[in-house]
């Protein structure tokens, strides 16, 4: 079953949401179970109604798929309305899974998770950057596309991606309290990508 990640205060919704289980992280790689869960968490709470309507689905689909997400623990009821009417809302701000696993079920699923979760942030971002002449200079000044290439042990990654982290998490709250919101405050994505290059070959000194 998943894992609440983190301890949160009574009332507050959690931070993260750990899938472990294989049928979990399944049906999690589905790409508009994906969509439902951002958008639960951007724009929800919402009924399948307005799920179909945001996502261009039948509301009978997105109704199968919410329900199917509510069984691994991703989205819930939220209080009012009823039958198809009733509104749902994501469980947590973040998904996690394992990087690793001795489970052989396991480490398959969460391998075909990310792989998918990577093709849907490459989506996404072609359409941020066809997009892109729409946007005000100085939206289009402040955006980031670049790469960098470090050498690393698995240590100093391990110890960068926290201090990212730590970074980015006075931040987070304003995604669901919106007077913490500064004035010109707008949704932005920030992808995070670290993975060993195994197409550069390694060049150790004599």
């Amino acid at each position: 079953m998943p894992e609440i990640s983190e301890p949160h205060p009574e009332g507050e919704q959690p931070r993260s949401i750990r899938l472990t289980d294989p049928r979990a992280l399944r049906a999690y790689a589905h790409p508009l179970r994906m969509s439902l869960v951002g958008l639960l968490r951007s724009v929800g709470p919402f009924t399948a109604t307005r799920a179909a309507e945001l996502t261009g689905e039948s509301v009978a689909s997105c109704s199968y798929h919410l329900r199917i997400l509510a069984k691994y623990g991703l989205v819930e009821e939220a209080p009012g309305g009823r039958g198809r009417e009733k509104p749902w809302q994501a469980t947590a701000r973040y998904t996690e899974w394992p990087e690793y696993s001795e489970d052989a079920s396991v480490a398959e699923a969460a391998d075909a998770l990310s792989a998918a979760v990577a093709e849907r942030y490459f989506e996404r971002v072609t359409r941020a950057m066809e997009n892109r002449h729409r946007l005000p200079r100085e939206w289009r000044e402040a955006e980031q596309f670049g790469d960098s290439l470090l050498h690393l042990t698995p240590e100093e990654l391990t110890d960068l991606g926290e201090r990212i982290d730590a970074l980015l998490r006075p931040y987070e709250g304003r995604a669901s309290d919106a007077s913490l919101r500064p004035e010109g405050a707008r949704p932005v994505s920030i992808l995070r990508v670290a993975y060993l290059d195994q197409e550069i070959p390694d060049s150790e000194e004599e």
